[in-house]
């Protein structure tokens, strides 16, 4: 397990300084045959000889645009704006974009596969999966192109969930040798992205950074000469049928009915709400068939504009509608999807939401009565309670860094480490099973939900799943803030880090009174929030620390957890705490003691049209000047002396003054 460690933070620029030369721009430089304008290149005034992985280009643009790709990555994803409407939003998520990463995606796994098999390899075959969005079949077009352009082979799946893209390697008689899906899960309309699996899962942040580095090149490097589309041929498949009935014959095999074994649901009433994503296939091709009743399911024709709501198990609205359903139907259980259904959350048969810290005690309670002392691994913003309930049914509790990627690798690296762990979750609702490939499957997450409530039936129980989670209590008190940067794109990762690091020095020098880095089960969260000390320490993908909180009254009441978004300019700050009003204590004391200094430390010399003050953040504190500190507590200074450009901290200031959003 991760130990205590010190980590050096290096920012590097991986490109060399650039060597600039004029070249025209009157026309389009890239033309693309039987393709709109919009599929056209943007062209620059601005190249440069020089470019990490990829010295076989000659001509490669200026930083801007390499920037404009690399920027895409997400972490283990590519993520971007696909479509107008997003205010203070470009659209940057292009075809030719797209284009360029499936290329580079192709190239490097044609490359892993011939390491793998120590030859040439031919005929190499990906599949690609997307969600309902309307930006889908536009940005679609690219990626076969990418594909092609790099030599392999296509099979197109159409609607399809991230899970399925996966099996699509796996399940015969299909086992492509990767696949591809579209998707930007629970992200607006104007959003779309991609995601990257081969049979070993999905691609690491890492190596998604590696494909969109050479991607960048190349998208730069088409600026500067002509190129046509290759021939776009793909192969229409349907995996979805396949992978349906995969589903079913589990639910069949491990409930194994004594009455009715093809129809193992018959006489439950299960409501599906799809929020208009890809889910609804689990109602008609699972359910259905295996004899449920699906009356009063909601939401379930696929609709890329999501016009009822966000496709999210953590949405209040996806919930409260779908306990409504439960109760007026008198259902068993209801089920609420993810956009791309690789995340899932459910309704109990008394109409209690089950998501976040509920639905991990409840695939945890399920899990250790199949594995009885197996560790589980949780991203670090689980309650406290949630430990409590897994070391009570003899479980282990590994809290590990946040993100969904991070926790299920850290699954992978403890089985492989001789530590048993079957079950790795993140409190968003991503869940992965040592059963099930380590996969983050919202659809199989639910088939291990709806086995257990039949099997409590058949054992003679009139209570539903709920009554599995019943002694797990719940905090007080738990809220998400968020801080966003205020900078150019290329430069916010930048500035995250440095606030998460000032943050993480603020405790170390003891300048936040009853907070200490906390410890977190087996792992330690005190250095870059759980990053391993081994000899193969996983890669940061965003930085963030846990601090646990104590005071003079309640001692040790809570936490507050600070990460940097690998999705958007922003840091998010969670809270949690176990006495009335600690939020708000801790929002306090992290917004005068830490959050005001940190952006005072960006203007060492500051001066207005009133005074000017040549001190460090640090020593304000010492300065006799009442007036100076009443500014330094006021929002109305940020804005006088133009901090409030580095960090917008209106959630934290209005949360702490008044205790609510």
């Amino acid at each position: 397990m991760a130990s205590t460690s010190t980590s050096s933070l290096s920012i590097q620029n991986n490109i060399r300084k650039p060597t600039f030369h004029s070249i025209p721009s009157t026309k389009p430089l890239l033309q693309y045959t039987n393709l709109p304008l919009s599929f056209q290149l943007p062209t620059t005034k601005l190249v440069y000889k020089t470019c990490r992985n990829a010295t076989k280009y000659d001509e490669i643009v200026a930083d801007e645009e390499i920037g404009k790709i690399k920027r895409l990555q997400n972490g283990s994803d590519v993520r971007g704006v696909a479509l107008e409407g997003e205010k203070g939003r470009s659209v940057d998520l292009t075809p030719p974009a797209v284009e360029a990463i499936a290329e580079s995606f192709g190239e490097w796994l044609i490359k892993v596969l011939e390491k793998e098999k120590g030859r040439p390899v031919e005929d190499v075959r990906v599949s690609l999966g997307r969600d309902p969005r309307i930006s889908g079949p536009s940005l679609a077009v690219g990626v076969f192109a990418g594909l092609a352009r790099a030599g392999c082979l296509v099979f197109d799946m159409g609607l399809a969930t991230t899970p399925a893209c996966f099996m699509s390697t796996v399940l015969p008689p299909f086992a492509y040798d990767a696949s591809i899906m579209m998707t930007a899960s629970h992200l607006p309309y104007t959003r779309n992205g991609l995601k990257f699996f081969t049979k070993k899962g999905g691609l690491t942040s890492p190596e998604v950074e590696e494909i969109c580095d050479i991607a960048a090149c190349k998208y730069a490097n088409r600026l500067t000469r002509v190129s046509t589309m290759p021939n776009l041929s793909s192969t229409k498949v349907d995996f979805m049928s396949t992978y349906s009935q995969h589903l079913r014959d589990i639910i069949k095999e491990r409930v194994n009915h004594p009455l009715h074994y093809d129809t193992p649901l018959k006489g439950f009433q299960i409501i599906v709400n799809a929020g208009n994503g890809s889910g609804g296939f689990f109602t008609w091709d699972v359910l259905d068939k295996l004899g449920a009743d699906t009356f009063g399911s909601l939401n379930l024709q696929p609709d890329g504009m999501f016009p009822n709501h966000i496709p999210n198990p953590e949405d209040n609205t996806a919930m409260a509608l779908t306990r409504a359903a439960v109760l007026e139907n008198k259902a068993d259980l209801g089920i609420v999807f993810d956009t791309d259904v690789d995340r899932s959350g459910v309704v109990d048969n008394e109409g209690n939401p089950i998501n976040g810290d509920k639905l991990i005690a409840l695939m945890s309670a399920i899990v250790l009565r199949e594995h009885p002392g197996t560790t589980i691994v949780t991203d670090a913003r689980t309650s406290m309670a949630l430990t409590r309930f897994i070391t009570d049914r003899g479980g282990h509790h590994c809290l590990y860094r946040v993100g969904y990627r991070n926790v299920i690798d850290k699954g992978v690296e403890l089985n492989e480490d001789g530590i048993e762990t079957h079950l790795m979750m993140e409190t968003s609702g991503h869940g992965a099973l040592k059963e099930n490939y380590f996969l983050d499957d919202g659809a199989y997450m639910v088939v291990k939900i709806i086995i257990e409530m039949v099997r409590m039936k058949l054992a003679g129980s009139d209570e539903g799943v709920g009554s599995l989670i019943k002694d797990l209590e719940e905090p007080l008190e738990s809220i998400e803030l968020r801080m966003n940067i205020l900078s150019e794109p290329r430069h916010a990762k930048a500035k995250a880090v440095e606030a998460i690091e000032t943050f993480r020095n603020y405790i170390e020098e003891g300048k936040l009174q009853g907070w200490e880095l906390d410890f977190c089960g087996d792992c330690w969260v005190s250095d870059g929030c759980l990053v391993d000390s081994n000899d193969t320490p996983a890669a940061v993908d965003a930085y963030m620390y846990r601090a646990k909180v104590s005071d003079e009254k309640n001692g040790q009441h809570g936490w507050l957890h600070i990460r940097q978004s690998i999705h958007n300019p922003n840091i998010a700050v969670n809270m949690q705490s176990s006495a009335l009003g600690g939020c708000l204590s801790m929002a306090r004391v992290f917004k005068d003691k830490y959050v005001v200094a940190f952006l005072l430390s960006n203007f060492v010399h500051l001066s207005t049209s009133k005074f000017f003050l040549p001190f460090h953040a640090s020593k304000f504190a010492t300065i006799p000047c009442v007036i100076i500190r009443q500014f330094l507590n006021n929002t109305w200074f940020l804005m006088a002396t133009g901090m409030d450009k580095v960090l917008d901290i209106s959630q934290i200031d209005k949360f702490a003054q008044n205790g609510s959003l």
